[in-house]
């Protein structure tokens, strides 16, 4: 906030100021008598500034716990928890864009249009504005990693061509797979895509990068935008806690804070998850978005030290945690005939990533302990791979190319034909961990809900156990 650094700068010089007339043989009383009015109107305004960002982020909370309990549209308890999900991201994400030209009646209006906004309409704010803050971050990155002769020559002015759909952040550049309109050829996007090649259509080269450590882009990324995280041994009280993910700086409610990286596997191809059908056994770092596709974060461990062709696969399987399970049910024995594990094939997409992604360790954070709440939360991003700009800063890997209608039923999918998208957009089906509450140097805290249907481990004490429920109903 602009408020806060002039107070920073101004607060040291005048405190410097008192003392050094305090202690002066020439003691004059009246410029004394100046200093210190100023000191107090200074101290004043900083007070009456942060009350006011106090009462507008209270009125928000209060928001966010009306709006969820309102009768939804939707019978459904699983995409009712996904619309309240949706309700407070959106009031989250507002408010963070509001930042510094926030007032009382601007709050108001937001709030109010949340409760009457359509879920597809917040949904695509929520959208909006998960992709700004993005693009900021990719911009720093830029500054941090490429030499600037490098930034000249490359970053070219964006094409003045009217795009007739999609969501407005989802904006490309004109080349060569647009029509005269603008739009997108579908035909060849799906092309460009099966064959792994569409990154080169777009012109994502990886450049030459400035050889920074992961550390030192992390601490330049912190200089930049405020702040960053780490992974370090959780504060958490309990034996198997392990490594926690730590925010380093400070940030505001609605900040994005993290990516959750790794490869990201659609209803068709889970058969392919490494330990298939008992995912979890031995990999606690698989996360699930309300649209069915799968995050598998292990892969991806810390990041890297480099910008590489990253194609997701590290040595070694994992082997199903057959000892010490639950004994199966029939109806267990009888889909696991229907669902039997894919071997053989690891995909053949391969991306030039960043690996020295800074905030590329959502995958670290842990559930909170009892009595204390998140302070972070999940939220769904598609990032528009039309953005090559952007691609190498999005620490995820689709695996397989074609993009399957699967229809769900209870907790199966069935596949039921080729997709057909509503935007000739190609989309990457992402999360990202956003700020629930202002933080500053803390451990980032994430609800896991875990499925209330399963044996939950010792250490998981629900938040809710209403919103666990809806959630995997």
């Amino acid at each position: 906030m602009i408020w806060l650094l002039c107070w920073l700068q101004f607060q040291v010089p005048v405190a410097a100021s008192l003392r050094e007339l305090q202690f002066q043989e020439l003691f004059q009383p009246r410029k004394l008598h100046v200093a210190l009015k100023a000191h107090f109107v200074l101290s004043s305004s900083v007070s009456f500034i942060q009350s006011k960002m106090a009462l507008l982020f209270q009125k928000f909370q209060e928001g966010v716990r009306t709006l969820v309990k309102r009768p939804a549209f939707s019978r459904d308890p699983r995409q009712l928890q996904f619309e309240a999900d949706i309700n407070r991201l959106f009031l989250y994400l507002s408010y963070n864009r509001l930042g510094k030209n926030a007032d009382e009646a601007r709050a108001e209006e937001i709030i109010e249009m949340a409760g009457k906004a359509s879920f597809a309409d917040q949904q695509m704010q929520v959208q909006e504005n998960v992709h700004s803050q993005i693009k900021t971050f990719c911009t720093f990155m830029d500054e941090i990693l490429l030499p600037k002769e490098k930034m000249v020559n490359e970053h070219e002015p964006e094409s003045t061509v009217p795009h007739r759909s999609g969501l407005s952040f989802a904006v490309g550049r004109s080349n060569p797979v647009q029509n005269e309109l603008g739009e997108f050829d579908p035909h060849l996007l799906s092309f460009l895509h099966t064959y792994a090649i569409l990154p080169l259509a777009f012109g994502a080269a990886a450049p030459k990068t400035i050889p920074l450590s992961r550390a030192e882009v992390s601490q330049n990324l912190k200089n930049q935008l405020g702040y960053t995280v780490n992974v370090k041994p959780s504060q958490i009280p309990h034996k198997d806690a392990g490594q926690g993910l730590f925010l380093d700086g400070t940030v505001d409610v609605g900040a994005v804070v993290a990516f959750y990286p790794g490869i990201v596997y659609s209803p068709a191809y889970y058969r392919y998850i490494p330990g298939y059908p008992k995912v979890d056994a031995l990999n606690p770092y698989l996360i699930t978005r309300y649209d069915g596709n799968v995050i598998n974060g292990q892969p991806w461990d810390c990041g890297g030290d480099n910008r590489e062709l990253w194609n997701g696969w590290k040595s070694g399987e994992i082997k199903p945690d057959v000892k010490g399970a639950e004994p199966e049910r029939g109806s267990e024995r009888f889909w696991k005939l229907l669902s039997k594990p894919l071997e053989g094939y690891k995909g053949d997409n391969a991306e030039v990533i960043e690996r020295r992604n800074p905030l590329a360790l959502a995958h670290f954070a842990n559930h909170p302990p009892k009595g204390v709440q998140p302070n972070v939360m999940i939220c769904p991003y598609d990032f528009p791979l039309t953005e090559s700009d952007m691609r190498v800063y999005v620490p995820n890997l689709l695996f397989g190319n074609a993009e399957v209608n699967m229809r769900r039923f209870g907790s199966f999918w069935f596949k039921g034909g080729s997709k057909i998208s509503g935007s000739h957009v190609p989309l990457l089906k992402t999360l990202v961990l956003v700020a629930t509450r202002p933080l500053q140097d803390e451990e980032l805290l994430l609800n896991y809900r875990l499925s209330n249907t399963k044996r939950r481990p010792e250490w998981y004490i629900p938040v809710d156990e209403e919103e666990d429920r809806r959630r995997w109903s």
